[in-house]
């Protein structure tokens, strides 16, 4: 018969070591002091200036920072980028960028990543918080305030109308971060005020040709919108264009606000087709290049590495213009 005390050092040993097991289950995969890393970076799709402007910045600090970068394009489909990172596991790199399209398609390959070593850094979008998370499932996440942004946008807008306006909201696509939480900010700020009321809200996809669309079609069904508040520079350009195709003045007829910071928009400013655009900076180049240095030399990163925003409006675009991109 086993002695009482053995039997219990053995079980306190077996729970010990299942207590260690879960506790390195908890922590995203490390990342070793290396010269040189081989890097994924599968960007969502690269049509657009504010996408294009992200993957140049991962190129241009890839020699600086001893990155081989690889770089794949989802082409717009979450499909096609959980793809992209499970050939970038195949290919063993050190470490993966990812700026996941929507917020629960990308988590299996976030997931898949962890499991198979490679830590994971998430940019300009999030995903499902209630599902993964930061320091456990992957690295932290390097963006702006998406909910801010919004709040901002609607501020803004409160103020230029006095208070009243009929609104027509271009949200951007369905189910990514951004989307919903530039709404959140935006739709708070709008119920609180008795006059601003919004009318229509739909899906452009960040696209501009959509936004444009997406705002001719809202425009006839609501002749009477006195504002636009578009989650991107891009579906704001495409609705101008919709509101001069109408016979509309975009900035008098009509206010529009958006979000990014793109040259396009700062024109639009400067013209007075557009009131005023929040930054969402898509040079996330340096700022993951030193956060990956501090992570691989065992610094503690925060869950959330935020990226602070400027704001354009007429007093200020023309100066700023060499922000655009």
């Amino acid at each position: 018969m086993q002695h009482p005390r053995r039997s219990l050092l053995v079980l306190a040993a077996a729970a010990a070591a299942c207590v260690s097991a879960l506790a390195a289950d908890t922590g995203a995969p490390k990342l070793a002091q290396k010269s040189s890393y081989k890097v994924g970076f599968a960007q969502s799709e690269n049509n657009n200036p504010w996408r294009i402007a992200e993957t140049k910045s991962m190129q241009e600090v890839a020699a600086k920072c001893g990155w081989q970068l690889v770089v794949t394009d989802a082409g717009g489909s979450a499909a096609k980028q959980v793809a992209d990172v499970d050939s970038m596991i195949a290919q063993k790199v050190d470490l993966i960028v990812l700026p996941p399209r929507e917020e629960k398609p990308l988590i299996p390959a976030v997931m898949k990543a962890k499991k198979a070593g490679i830590p994971v850094i998430l940019v300009d979008r999030n995903v499902d918080q209630k599902v993964a998370k930061a320091g456990r499932d992957y690295v932290t996440f390097i963006g702006s305030d998406f909910v801010d942004q919004g709040r901002r946008a609607a501020e803004w807008l409160v103020k230029a109308s006095g208070g009243k306006a009929t609104i027509i909201e271009l949200e951007g696509t369905t189910g990514s971060s951004p989307a919903n939480d530039r709404k959140k900010g935006f739709d708070a700020v709008i119920a609180k005020n008795a006059g601003m009321k919004i009318v229509a809200s739909q899906s452009g996809d960040f696209a501009r040709d959509k936004g444009r669309q997406i705002a001719q079609s809202l425009l006839q069904a609501h002749p009477g919108a006195t504002a636009i508040y578009a989650h991107n520079d891009e579906m704001a350009i495409g609705a101008i264009t919709a509101l001069e195709a109408a016979g509309k003045k975009a900035g008098k007829d009509v206010l529009v606000v958006s979000i990014d910071g793109t040259k396009d928009a700062l024109t639009a400013i400067t013209q007075g087709k557009m009131g005023a655009t929040v930054q969402s900076s898509p040079f996330f180049g340096p700022v993951t290049c030193k956060t990956a240095q501090r992570y691989a030399k065992g610094e503690s990163i925060p869950p959330w590495v935020k990226v602070e925003d400027k704001f354009y409006d007429t007093s200020n675009a023309q100066a700023n213009m060499a922000d655009g991109y």
